[in-house]
């Protein structure tokens, strides 16, 4: 059996030259029907004349330029009209008198440049082809050359408006697509702002605790293991995220969910971060996108906790509802500071985007007493 889905696709890819084609030869081939001599257009009511050794010339002329109207519609617009002309001046009133309202709406639909040079000429050409029909003995009447000039006008004006609806559509598509691609790179900026930030930071506070630990060589050791240790899982979560923006990567790679909080916090105290944690029910199965969006929550309040509350207690406590995940981080005093790394804001206005992304609520504000709490209500059941 034949695919005509595969035929299709071939004809698709056929240049436009060869696919206008067919058409330009079929209206051709019932312009010569013997049943549909004197059936076409009749500008000008001259009575029929059977077809000469001229006939086939006008035919060509106003029928195979139909094959490059979309390549070069204004060669074939002055062909066909050139062709039309003959045709009523002749008086062989042949079907291919149709094909100057087609050449019409492609050239409409298709010509680029020189557009209103093209409507003045055809206009002005229009005027002494009447008059040429009004000699030859013509009983149709100003009223009927304007009615005609009027219908050659409406095909012009059906391709110009197809002309400006492909033309709207393809500035659709480009402004979708630029808003993809700046909506992909703030996504691709905040994935990489939340790695990155938050194991450099741990990275200068646990270096910076080293420099005062010279004299108890123990506990330098820990300290530059732990330094170690966090560069290393800052290299592969960057190839983590590197896995994900590959398109070739074949490995189903997923995004840190809520399990893996027990790991980060544990990460944060060993930063020298001393953090109480508390988890309340368990996630969903259905939670989704909501246990990416919380621990994000808890990494960015803990990262902001090391860069500005170094050493103050933090505590931290999720629970998981049905419908929602609830998260609050606060931390109890300013700290120390001295070796943190300064902000951009852009780690909170994040979190906030993508709670508010999700439907949810998302605030951080300052405690009294010189802390700061985190509190985000994240809706569950947003599938991946």
């Amino acid at each position: 059996m034949i695919d005509l889905r595969r035929v299709t696709d071939l004809w698709r890819r056929c240049d436009v030259v060869v696919r206008d084609l067919p058409f330009a030869l079929l209206l051709v081939i019932a312009s010569l029907l013997p049943a549909l001599h004197g059936n076409g257009t009749q500008l000008g009511d001259l009575s029929p004349r059977p077809f000469d050794a001229l006939a086939a010339l006008v035919l060509a002329l106003e029928c195979l330029p139909l094959a490059v109207r979309r390549r070069w519609p204004a060669v074939s617009l002055v062909l066909v009209s050139l062709g039309f002309a003959l045709d009523q001046l002749r008086a062989y009133h042949t079907v291919a008198g149709t094909a100057l309202p087609i050449a019409l709406i492609s050239a409409g639909a298709h010509l680029e440049r020189h557009r209103r040079v093209t409507v003045v000429l055809l206009s002005a050409a229009y005027v002494p082809l009447a008059l040429a029909l009004d000699r030859s003995g013509s009983t149709e009447g100003p009223e009927g050359y304007v009615t005609f000039y009027l219908a050659l006008t409406l095909a012009w004006g059906i391709g110009a408006w197809l002309r400006s609806t492909r033309a709207a559509e393809a500035e659709r598509r480009r402004h979708v697509a630029e808003a993809t691609r700046a909506a992909e790179r703030t996504r691709i900026a905040r994935e990489l702002h939340d790695v990155v930030t938050h194991h450099v930071t741990a990275m200068v506070v646990q270096a910076e605790a080293a420099r005062y630990l010279t004299t108890a060589p123990d506990h330098l050791d820990a300290t530059l293991s732990a330094v170690t240790d966090t560069g290393r899982r800052a290299i592969a979560d960057l190839r983590h995220m590197l896995d994900l923006l590959n398109p070739d990567h074949d490995v189903d790679v997923s995004m840190p969910s809520a399990g893996e909080l027990h790991t980060l916090v544990e990460q944060t105290r060993q930063a020298g971060q001393p953090v109480e944690f508390t988890e309340e029910g368990s996630p969903a199965e259905s939670a989704g996108s909501a246990e990416f969006v919380t621990y994000r929550v808890v990494q960015e309040a803990l990262t902001n906790a090391l860069k500005y509350a170094h050493g103050s207690p933090t505590v931290v406590l999720v629970r998981y509802g049905e419908k929602e995940i609830s998260v609050e981080v606060s931390t109890d005093g300013p700290g120390s500071r001295a070796a943190s790394p300064g902000g951009s804001g852009r780690g909170l206005a994040g979190l906030r985007e993508r709670v508010d992304a999700l439907g949810g609520e998302f605030s951080a504000d300052r405690q009294a007493g010189g802390g700061f709490v985190v509190r985000a209500r994240i809706p569950a059941g947003s599938p991946s």
